[in-house]
């Protein structure tokens, strides 16, 4: 089975480092441009193969809007998603696996490994300190070319999970690999509460879902995941730059107007343990208090039925100008 990828645009820190011959910042400019505005000439999305399961990618009369009709999910299990946005599994992705995918982000990360269209994040304070290594690299978005990590993107266990939200026909749309780097006192590495959506211009929201999972224990000490539960029913709020004044990193943005008083849950999971959240679902990560890295590796999958949005006269509309700022004064 293939999984088709879709680059889209996703939370990007200050400092990025992107690879491969054909996929300069001015290509990459290109394609996002062509992603946020399908008038400068996005192209359809790919087609995509069938996974073995069979599910209706049209929401079923019944109680449940955000999930699909098939064997996967017990009623109970389709219920939570439908009342909270997410669902988390226990021990879906083995330790092997995640190995597979720690030692190649560390290959990345000495630059043994060059990856075409990856963009390699990094903490620039650290590098005098570690140079290029595993203590300032924070991010490796956009990985589909890298064949050992887009593994990820395409096991079973997961794509069992990943259908019963988006229907048969799955793309790939975004990808990253999260190494979140002890932070405790710049708190650079704090993202506020935020929605996927608000960097996604592809709908509808119901048949996209994220899957995260943790390459080791995530718990408040180490920042991990915090949801609201049920913010997912919610439209899609105004984002942009929090007031920390020097805690910010670029298009890390979250909700203008916060609701302080929400309930939220932090999500404290074990090694392979993965989240499967609604882009709509507010969420965000705390910083990591500890010495060590808090690494995890996710992706939003949507169906290939999904289409593209123009997002002028939206409230999308200032990020993709605040990307088009970005990218060209790196070109």
């Amino acid at each position: 089975m293939e999984v088709r990828l879709v680059t889209e645009l996703s939370d990007c820190p200050d400092t990025m480092e992107q690879h491969g011959k054909q996929s300069g910042p001015a290509a990459r400019l290109d394609a996002i441009l062509r992603h946020l505005s399908p008038r400068l000439g996005a192209t359809p999305a790919p087609t995509s193969v069938p996974t073995s399961a069979q599910a209706s990618a049209v929401p079923q009369p019944g109680n449940f809007c955000y999930t699909l009709d098939n064997d996967t999910l017990t009623t109970e299990q389709r219920q939570f998603y439908e009342d909270n946005g997410y669902l988390l599994i226990k021990k879906l992705v083995s330790d092997e696996d995640i190995e597979r995918f720690r030692k190649e982000f560390i290959r990345i990360c000495k630059k043994e490994v060059n990856v075409p269209g990856a963009m390699i994040m990094k903490d620039e304070s650290l590098r005098y300190q570690y140079g290029q290594s595993e203590k300032v690299v924070n991010k490796v978005q956009d990985f589909q070319e890298d064949e050992e990590l887009f593994r990820y993107c395409t096991l079973p266990e997961v794509l069992k999970y990943v259908e019963c939200f988006t229907g048969p026909n799955i793309m790939a749309m975004h990808t990253m690999l999260i190494n979140k780097l002890p932070d405790s006192d710049k708190q650079t590495f704090l993202h506020p509460m935020h929605q996927d959506l608000h960097y996604f211009p592809f709908r509808p929201a119901a048949r996209i879902v994220c899957a995260w999972t943790a390459m080791e224990r995530a718990d408040r000490d180490n920042g991990c995941l915090v949801v609201q539960p049920g913010t997912h029913k919610e439209p899609l709020k105004p984002h942009g730059y929090p007031k920390w004044e020097g805690k910010a990193n670029k298009l890390f943005h979250g909700l203008l107007d916060e609701d302080e008083k929400s309930p939220r849950v932090h999500l404290v999971m074990e090694k392979g343990d993965t989240v499967f959240f609604h882009p709509l679902l507010i969420h965000g990560s705390g910083i990591n208090k500890t010495s060590g890295f808090r690494k995890s590796i996710s992706c939003h999958f949507a169906s290939s039925e999904c289409y593209y949005i123009d997002v002028k006269n939206t409230i999308q509309k200032q990020l993709e100008k605040e990307v088009i700022r970005i990218w060209t004064c790196k070109i």
